[in-house]
């Protein structure tokens, strides 16, 4: 799951650009709102706006823009009925994407994301044409000059994760969806320093862009289709070696 790894942590310090800009907060905001709105406004007996909440913090979104997200989805202030949407489709080679929306105009959305899909990617499929190939799993990157391995595999573990693996310089723990907070409390509690911690959809298997080419391709659709204000999440099964990935951002 390298491909996963790299792209991951890449987009998690991207982050922090996207929030000088507004743009981050907007996609935040939206899930705050929306998990206030199926959960209640309470984050310790709510999940999903927990780690929503917990996100925003991580990209420093002001406290106040946090209560008004909550206040919208719980009604105490008006607020936009945001509807969730999943569309699947294919990239560069074949790459398989899964793209998760939030959208208050369905009709809107679609055909934007269907342009994107057709000018830089291969097109859209029908429902359940690529999710297949992905597993919905808790994933948590940690620096390996930051931990010992031995220690992080029995804390993880012990805590209810599935996997820890070596890649490049992190390690990645895996975990079932539903112990993916019990595992990262448990790691935050012993000191470790997380890289990214996130419930994701894992590729069982990558198609591997080793052209410059379609490397360059396959960015620039996933930064698109991440540029647009009602996606939420982008999932893709690519693998970019690194001295490709070197030569396309040179």
């Amino acid at each position: 799951m390298s491909g996963h790894s790299k792209w991951a942590t890449t987009k998690h310090k991207k982050a922090a650009i996207d929030a000088k800009r507004g743009k981050i907060f907007t996609k935040i905001g939206k899930e705050i709102t929306v998990a206030a709105r199926l959960g209640g406004g309470d984050p310790d007996g709510n999940p999903r706006l927990r780690t929503a909440v917990v996100n925003a913090k991580g990209v420093s979104m002001p406290a106040e823009n946090i209560k008004r997200a909550i206040q919208k989805g719980t009604g105490e202030l008006p607020g936009v009925a945001y509807e969730e949407i999943t569309y699947e489709g294919y990239g560069p080679n074949g790459v398989a994407i899964i793209i998760d929306v939030m959208t208050d105009n369905r009709n809107r959305t679609v055909a934007e994301i269907r342009h994107t899909m057709e000018k830089l990617g291969k097109g859209m499929g029908e429902n359940g044409c690529v999710s297949w190939m992905f597993h919905k799993k808790g994933y948590i990157v940690v620096a390996r000059a930051k931990a010992d391995e031995e220690k992080l595999m029995g804390l993880a573990l012990d805590a209810g994760a599935e996997d820890l693996q070596t890649e490049d310089e992190n390690f990645v723990i895996t975990t079932p969806p539903n112990e993916f907070e019990k595992v990262k409390k448990a790691l935050e509690n012993a000191g470790v320093p997380l890289e990214l911690a996130e419930v994701t959809m894992l590729p069982q298997t990558y198609v591997t862009l080793d052209k410059e080419k379609e490397a360059g391709q396959m960015l620039r659709l996933v930064e698109a289709l991440e540029d647009n204000d009602d996606v939420q999440n982008v999932y893709a099964n690519f693998d970019i070696p690194d001295d490709v990935m070197n030569a396309v951002g040179a």
